[in-house]
């Protein structure tokens, strides 16, 4: 009987062990080609960030939520991490950052018949900016938007920031070359109907997060990028990007 209770009460803890594992993560959807719950393997950073922490024996559940809440209830340590975002001063006030999941370079997109370039922003008083909710711009974009230069308009996603502009409801949106051409795919628009602007306003990372507030925040961003490097050292991370943008 000793024995038997000493067998079931080292079940128990390892049980307790491998719960302890399990990371409850949130994302958000409609952000092609990095995540999407309709993607391949729900996009390439959620295929990344479940391989890097599986190098680490952790395991994860996913809630797809709208980004703005996610990014909330993140920050408030009802999640362990989210993914993927853009650093900026006012999140590392509350996050710690895991080495980049990607680079991006951040393109303008307009209709073509009103070609918008990096250079004219700084001349387009009131025109309508389509951004996210929860994303945040490059500086120099939020900086025309608090000077009255831009008007933000931010919708749940990047797909309506696309079915906007091609209603002229909205005149320009800002995305990486991948993520902006997905968007407008996804609504249908032919490539004659838009121009992506043929210089950018920079590289932008995304990061993998989590809480300050989180009692092992340090940790686990500690892992995350030791499983990230792993990925790279061994050829697999690239083999992710690759295959799921060909």
């Amino acid at each position: 009987m000793v024995r038997f209770c000493g067998a079931a009460l080292l079940s128990l803890l390892l049980c307790a062990s491998l719960r302890a594992e399990v990371l409850h993560l949130a994302t958000g959807d409609d952000y092609a080609p990095f995540t999407g719950k309709a993607l391949p393997g729900q996009g390439i950073l959620t295929q990344v960030v479940r391989a890097a922490l599986a190098e680490q024996g952790m395991a994860i559940t996913l809630d797809w939520l709208p980004w703005n809440r996610g990014y909330l209830q993140t920050r408030r340590g009802d999640y362990d991490g989210t993914f993927p975002y853009v650093r900026s001063a006012e999140r590392e006030a509350d996050f710690l950052y895991s080495a980049p999941l990607y680079v991006t370079a951040q393109h303008l997109f307009s209709r073509s018949e009103d070609r918008i370039e990096v250079d004219d922003l700084p001349r387009l008083a009131g025109r309508r900016l389509c951004y996210p909710l929860g994303w945040q711009p490059p500086r120099a974009i939020q900086e025309l938007v608090d000077a009255g230069v831009l008007q933000r308009h931010s919708p749940l996603g990047l797909k309506e920031c696309a079915q906007l502009l091609l209603l002229q409801r909205d005149d320009l949106f800002l995305a990486d070359h991948d993520l902006g051409e997905s968007a407008l795919r996804a609504i249908g628009a032919e490539t004659g109907q838009f121009h992506r602007s043929t210089t950018t306003l920079g590289n932008n990372t995304l990061h993998f997060i989590v809480s300050r507030r989180h009692p092992r925040a340090a940790e686990l961003i500690a892992r995350f990028d030791l499983g990230l490097a792993a990925l790279k050292a061994r050829g697999e991370y690239q083999r992710l990007i690759e295959s799921n943008l060909e």
